[in-house]
C-alpha cells in the first residue's frame, strides 16, 4: 500500500503551519507533539500507521473555514477525521498533511419532533442520536455496531449502515441536509428540513463521499417513530446453505425484517462465550431476524417466518419474549467483532456486497480460501442485503501472516464482484479497497469520479491518496481549452 510521496517543501514549512494554526485555533487545539500524535496515527484499519504532521481541532465552522481557506491557499493537505472507528483507513493521516478532527463538535443542536429531525454536529455518536429523542418514542435508523463510539459525521463519510439498514436504509436514506466547509473555505448548505433538496443531488453526492470534496460541520437527520412491537427470531441450520436458502425465501414472499443477521459456526461459539446471549452452539449457521410494527402484524409476520424456516429444516427455533431477551439476542451480534478479537492477536474486517442467492456460494468459496492461505475466518454479516463482513485473524508478530491477510481479503473482494456485487456496502473504500477498484471500474468510470472531485477540489488537498488508485491530475481529465497558443496551468507536466 503507497501513499502519496511526502512533500519535503510543506514539511520544512511545518513550523510556520503551526503558527498559522494557532492562530486560528487558540489554546490546546494544535497539537505538534510526537507522543500526542500517536493517538492520530491511524483509525480502525490499524494495520496502517502513519503520524500525522499536525492535527488541529477546530470548535466551529468559522474555524473549519479559516483552516481550510489557509491551506488552500498554501497548498497544504488535509485529512478530515471523525472518531477514527473506520474500517477502511480513510482518516490514515499524512506526513505532509493537516489531521483535522471534528470531535470537538459534540452537541445536538435542535430536536424538531414535528418534522422529525434533529440537527446534530458530526462529532456526536450515532447511538447518541437515539438516546437524546427516545424520550419521545422516537429514534434514529442507521446502526451499525460501532454505533455507542461512531460519529455521525463519519457516518455520512462512509454511508455506514448497520443490522436495520435493510428495512430503513443506509445513512444516505436517512440524512436530510449537511452543513460543509469547501477546500476554498466557503460554507455551503445542502437540504435541510426537507424531504427532497432542489437542483442537483449533491446531498447524494456528499453522502458516502470519504472526505473527498469537503468538511461537514452539522448534520440533518430523519428520525422515527419507534415501533409498537418488535420481537427477535433465532435460527439455527445445520449448513450455510440452509440458512441461505431461508435468507431467499423470506425476502422471496414479500417480507422485509427490521434486521435480518447471519453468524456462521465460528462467529456464533465466540459471540455466546463473550456475551452468553442464548445462541445454539450446535448450528452452522445463525439468523437473526427481527419483526417491527403493530402487535398483530409483528405475530403474523412470526408466523410465517417459522413456517419458512420450518420448510428449510431449521435445527433451532427460540423467539424473544420480552424486550430485555431482543436485546440480549441482538447483544451477541453487536459484539461480534470485539467477541472475535478475544481469540486472534489481530483481526482484518472485510467489507462487501454479494447478491442474496450468491451467499452458499460465496461462503463455500471462503471456506476453501481460508485453508489455500492457512488463516481462519470467522462470517458475520448483513443477511438481508447481502453486505459480507468476514474477519480474517491472523497474526502480525508472524512474518508473512500480515500480507496473508491482505491477500485473503482481496481475494474475497474480487469473489464479490465475480459474482455480481460490489467492493464495499457501508465501510467505504480508504485505502483498503482502493487498489481494487479497477476490479469494479473501467478508467473511464475512474476518470469521471475524479472529475467529481476536482469539482470540489480542484487543487486535491482534501484527503489525497484515498479511494483512487491512480490520482490524474485535474487539468488532464477533460478538455482542455486553449486560448491565444497557451494552455491553462502552464506549470503543470504532461505526458
Amino acid at each position: 500500500m503507497k501513499m502519496p510521496k511526502p512533500d519535503d517543501v510543506v514539511i520544512a514549512r511545518r513550523a510556520e503551519i503551526i503558527k498559522a494554526m494557532q492562530a486560528i485555533v487558540p489554546g490546546e487545539g494544535v497539537i505538534f507533539d510526537e507522543t500526542e500524535l500517536r493517538a492520530f496515527e491511524c483509525d480502525g484499519l490499524m494495520a496502517y500507521r502513519q503520524l500525522p504532521m499536525i492535527v488541529v481541532l477546530p470548535e466551529n465552522a468559522e474555524q473549519v473555514s479559516k483552516i481550510l481557506k489557509y491551506c488552500h491557499e498554501n497548498d497544504v493537505k488535509i485529512v478530515p477525521r471523525g472518531a477514527g472507528t473506520g474500517l477502511s483507513g480513510g482518516a490514515l493521516p499524512l506526513a505532509d498533511g493537516i489531521t483535522l478532527g471534528l470531535s470537538k463538535f459534540n452537541r445536538v443542536l435542535d430536536i424538531d419532533f414535528e418534522n422529525r429531525c434533529v440537527v446534530t454536529q458530526p462529532g456526536v455518536t450515532n447511538l447518541a442520536i437515539t438516546q437524546a429523542v427516545e424520550q419521545a418514542g422516537f429514534y434514529y435508523a442507521p446502526d451499525p455496531s460501532s454505533q455507542i463510539a461512531c460519529s455521525i459525521g463519519g457516518n455520512v463519510a462512509e454511508n455506514s449502515g448497520g443490522v436495520h439498514c435493510l428495512k430503513y436504509g443506509l445513512t444516505t436514506n436517512n440524512v436530510m441536509g449537511v452543513e460543509m466547509v469547501l477546500m476554498d473555505g466557503e460554507i455551503i448548505r445542502i437540504g435541510g428540513k426537507k424531504l427532497d433538496a432542489d437542483g442537483l443531488d449533491l446531498l447524494g453526492v456528499v453522502t458516502g463521499s470519504e472526505g473527498l470534496l469537503g468538511v461537514i460541520t452539522e448534520v440533518t437527520v430523519r428520525i422515527l417513530q419507534a415501533p409498537e412491537t418488535a420481537k427477535v427470531v433465532l435460527l439455527g441450520f445445520d449448513s450455510n446453505q440452509a440458512a441461505g436458502d431461508c435468507v431467499a425465501d423470506i425476502i422471496a414472499a414479500g417480507i422485509i425484517p427490521g434486521g435480518m443477521e447471519m453468524m456462521d459456526t465460528f462467529a456464533i461459539q465466540a459471540a455466546e462465550e463473550f456475551v452468553h446471549a442464548g445462541y445454539p452452539l450446535n448450528a452452522a449457521a445463525l439468523l437473526i431476524v427481527e419483526l417491527d410494527g403493530p402487535q398483530a402484524e409483528v405475530n403474523h409476520l412470526i408466523t410465517r417466518v417459522v413456517q419458512i424456516s420450518e420448510d428449510r429444516e431449521a435445527i433451532y427455533l427460540k423467539i424473544s419474549e420480552t424486550e430485555e431477551e431482543r436485546l440480549k439476542f441482538w447483544s451477541g451480534r453487536k459484539a461480534a467483532f470485539p467477541a472475535v478479537g478475544r481469540l486472534s492477536p489481530d483481526y482484518l474486517c472485510m467489507d462487501g456486497t454479494i447478491p442474496r442467492r450468491q451467499l452458499a456460494h460465496v461462503l463455500t468459496r471462503m471456506t476453501e480460501l481460508s485453508e489455500q492461505y492457512g488463516l481462519r475466518v470467522a462470517n458475520v454479516f448483513h443477511a438481508g442485503d447481502g453486505n459480507l463482513h468476514p474477519l480474517i485473524l491472523f497474526d502480525s508478530n508472524i512474518a508473512g501472516q500480515t500480507e496473508a491477510a491482505e491477500a485473503f481479503g482481496a481475494e474475497i473482494l474480487r469473489l464479490c464482484v465475480e459474482v455480481g456485487g460490489v467492493l464495499t456496502g457501508e465501510h467505504g473504500v480508504g485505502v483498503e479497497k482502493r487498489d481494487l477498484m479497477g476490479e469494479m471500474f473501467t478508467e473511464d468510470d475512474l476518470k469521471q469520479q475524479q472529475r467529481l472531485k476536482c469539482a470540489f477540489d480542484a487543487k486535491q488537498l482534501l484527503n489525497p491518496g484515498k479511494v483512487f488508485p491512480t490520482l490524474h491530475r485535474c487539468a488532464e481529465l477533460g478538455k482542455m481549452h486553449v486560448h491565444k497558443s497557451q494552455l491553462p496551468f502552464p506549470n503543470i507536466p504532461r505526458f
